[in-house]
């Protein structure tokens, strides 16, 4: 089953030359790439939020396998949907979905199912994909769109992604897709969101979700980044580095209401 692209020409351009021009300049960072256990990046219209994701994945190399975990916008389909085989297209060309090891997902982690519909508008993973092809031609990835779970199953599936990726010899990135603060002041927003990636940096899911809870923060992709924090772990890393933050107001030139956007890297045990 092939997934057409839900926001091409919306979100980001859909002509490919013209993509490819407005991304590489993003993605040529002047500090040599290492290899990364995972990312938080932006999920806005590129011309927002395009130059903050660009900075993050110039920051790393990115492997062949990436699972992709963005949060459910719309509603449809299962609350931890995986897409489970066929291709994905964007206006850059076809990009498999690695079936084995979405397999695997959905045997160890109880919580998730296969379901394609809940991805058929979401556009919050699709938007990630433009950046990862131009890193890495030969890449697959594993869709994962989350909706509401409960802090037992979002641990219990990041916890069983960071198993797999420990027992399988080929790298995997984990990329997990949010936006910060929305519709605030660029400083209240600026204050709710350093709050939230001061425990994305401490790796520590359970105080992100409380933070964001008690700060009113609404971070769209919370608990992708929870699944990613709760990998990490389990996967013994101990660093994450904020490359950047923003919000659209630096693009607007208009801070009375924004939308707030960070890049982080969870970098491995030993590497970071």
């Amino acid at each position: 089953m092939a997934r057409m692209p839900a926001v091409a020409g919306q979100f980001y351009p859909d002509d490919p030359q013209q993509l490819r021009r407005m991304i590489q300049p993003w993605l040529e960072g002047g500090v040599p790439p290492r290899p990364a256990a995972g990312v938080v990046v932006p999920h806005a219209g590129y011309v927002y939020s395009g130059a903050i994701a660009g900075a993050t994945f110039a920051r790393i190399e990115v492997p062949s396998r990436v699972v992709i975990i963005g949060p459910n916008h719309h509603g449809f389909g299962h609350p931890a949907a995986v897409y489970a085989d066929g291709d994905w297209l964007t206006p850059l060309g076809s990009v498999p979905i690695d079936a084995a090891f979405a397999a695997a997902l959905l045997a160890a982690a109880p919580a998730t199912a296969a379901d394609p519909a809940a991805h058929r508008f979401e556009h919050s993973l699709e938007v990630q994909v433009p950046f990862l092809q131009l890193r890495n031609a030969q890449l697959r990835i594993v869709p994962l769109c989350l909706g509401h779970l409960p802090l037992d199953r979002l641990l219990a599936v990041g916890t069983a992604l960071g198993d797999l990726i420990a027992a399988d010899p080929e790298p995997t990135l984990i990329v997990a897709s949010s936006d910060m603060t929305h519709y605030e002041p660029g400083e209240v927003a600026r204050t709710k969101d350093l709050r939230a990636v001061d425990q994305l940096l401490a790796l520590a899911p359970e105080g992100l979700l409380e933070t964001v809870r008690a700060d009113h923060t609404t971070m769209c992709g919370v608990l992708p980044a929870a699944v990613l924090l709760a990998a990490a772990r389990r996967l013994g890393c101990t660093e994450a580095e904020l490359i950047r933050y923003g919000n659209s107001g630096d693009v607007t030139g208009d801070q009375r209401e924004v939308v707030g956007y960070a890049g982080v890297v969870v970098w491995p045990a030993g590497n970071g």
